[in-house]
């Protein structure tokens, strides 16, 4: 298993540092709110091009190859721009952060889906205790959303960009170096030279005869909606309203995924205890209530405190979809119907960014609250129709 858990950790550190890295750097380099949504609209945006390229790539050629290439082409794509952006002028490096920003999030797409597929190989080999395999690899996920942020922040604040960079890039060579390089496609090779509008039909197709799953994913959708928000927006609130520095937001996104690691450890014994459902309400509401709050937060300790507990459930929300999605993806089609639950879960990030770019930041707090709203409206949705669409589809089993 430390063949899948350690590139895991090396590339997923690589994504996180990249994703909130980026966005800050934007921040430092024009010092206004709308690039900086901009920026993160660049940074997820280009994932939902390639979800279908992404899943039919691992069909076909296998998780391992893809996983090897993207983190191998993100190396070299920061190792291109870091030397460049000490080179130019103002307008010139904010087009190569902008084009990096693009270039990771398309990566990072890649890597994401070839190491999602390897966990779904291990979770249906461990049966029952396919909740603790995944909690095991969120986190190892949010181990990399820890020291990510954090690292970014700092190596900004005291090494410049080109330092945050280089270790981006050293990350990514470190995770296609111990890559494994034997591990099998989980589709057969017959279903995976399909076509790639094929196999995204086959992945829709699939979602809608999963039912459960299908709105488990659309209130995961709306949830992420409001945690794209945030994302986008505490860089302007931190630096902005509260007066802090970039280092102070990595600060916060660092506690944040400390929370989520604890909630991830005490969710595997609650799930063991009270099963699925419950602890999936549980998580809900955890998640909904902080995210009212937020936008009513006047300093910085409370909104570090919010911004924690909000992960925390969210994470746990994560364990959820993350188990049920193991078992009732058929593995011939798993890569392609994947990529179509990654797009659906990943579409709220640029609309966020979107969102706040086009309301500025006096907007930001009427934003949070309306995306609160429908967080809360879809996960109720979702923990009521998707566990009875499960339960109906259970007792038909023979």
């Amino acid at each position: 298993m430390r063949g899948i858990y350690l590139p895991r950790l090396a590339d997923a550190t690589a994504s996180s540092m990249a994703t909130y890295g980026i966005p800050l750097l934007v921040l430092g380099t024009t010092n206004s709110a709308s690039l900086t949504g901009v920026a993160f609209v660049l940074t997820w945006a280009p994932r939902l091009c390639t979800f279908g390229p992404a899943g039919m790539a691992v069909d076909r050629y296998g998780p391992a190859r893809v996983f090897r290439l993207a983190a191998a082409a993100r190396a070299l794509v920061v190792g291109c721009v870091a030397p460049a952006l000490v080179m130019t002028d103002d307008d010139m490096a904010l087009g190569l952060v902008m084009l990096l920003a693009a270039c990771a999030g398309c990566l990072t797409q890649f890597s994401y889906i070839a190491a999602e597929s390897v966990g779904a190989v291990a979770s249906r080999d461990a049966g029952d205790a396919a909740h603790r395999v995944q909690s095991v690899l969120l986190g190892i996920d949010q181990t990399a959303a820890l020291v990510g942020p954090a690292a970014g922040g700092f190596l900004l604040q005291w090494d410049g960009s080109s330092g945050m960079l280089a270790v981006i890039g050293g990350l990514s060579i470190l995770a296609a170096a111990i890559a494994p390089r034997m591990r099998r496609a989980p589709a057969q090779a017959s279903k995976a030279t399909a076509p790639a509008a094929r196999g995204w039909r086959t992945g829709w197709s699939t979602l809608r005869a999963l039912p459960a799953l299908a709105w488990l994913v659309a209130g995961l959708a709306f949830s992420n909606l409001a945690l794209g928000l945030l994302e986008a927006a505490t860089p302007v609130i931190v630096v902005k309203h509260l007066g802090r520095s970039s280092a102070s937001v990595g600060v916060i996104w660092s506690c944040a995924a400390a929370a989520s690691l604890l909630a991830v450890a005490i969710c595997r014994g609650m799930i063991d205890r009270w099963g699925l459902t419950r602890v999936g309400r549980c998580a809900a509401l955890v998640t909904s209530v902080p995210c009212f709050l937020i936008a009513h937060a006047d300093s910085y300790w409370a909104y570090l405190s919010l911004i924690a507990v909000f992960m925390a459930g969210d994470s746990v929300l994560a364990v959820v979809l993350r188990t049920l999605r193991s078992r009732l993806i058929p593995v011939e089609v798993f890569g392609s119907t994947l990529s179509v639950t990654v797009l659906l879960l990943l579409l709220p990030y640029p609309l966020a960014g979107l969102l706040m770019a086009v309301a500025g930041p006096a907007a930001i707090h009427t934003l949070i609250t309306v995306c609160a709203v429908l967080q809360s409206l879809g996960l109720v949705f979702a923990l009521t129709y998707g566990v009875r669409s499960r339960s109906r589809r259970g007792k038909h089993r023979k």
